[in-house]
């Protein structure tokens, strides 16, 4: 099942590092299987608060991943963006091929009191 690190960067100060840091972060994560899909391209926040901007690269799964986060490579370049860009990562994992919400409403409708 496919796995993603989701960035939401909100503060960004434009440095050199940061340019070093885009630069080699793509030779981190590759070993990995992992590919950039969404990454510099404007957003639109159709409902809340989402000011900042996006990042999301795509795993085969959850552990590559983890493997790629914890990965010396990649510890390495991470304070060169953590020095100047404020935000939020996760790591998540994807839903099944076939999945259907109509399995998680109804788990959810059993669990509530009759």
């Amino acid at each position: 099942m496919s796995a993603y690190a989701i960035a939401h960067l909100r503060e960004i100060t434009p440095h050199a590092e940061i340019a070093e840091y885009i630069e080699r972060i793509t030779a981190t994560f590759e070993p990995y299987g992992g590919r950039f899909l969404v990454h510099g391209r404007e957003h639109e926040t159709v409902e809340g608060d989402w000011a900042g901007a996006v990042v999301m690269i795509g795993f085969p799964g959850i552990d590559e991943a983890r493997q790629w986060w914890d990965s010396p490579a990649y510890q390495e370049i991470a304070p060169l963006r953590s020095r100047h860009i404020e935000g939020d990562i996760i790591l998540v994992e994807g839903v099944d091929e076939g999945y259907d919400p109509a399995t998680t409403a109804k788990a959810l409708r059993d669990s509530l009191p009759s």
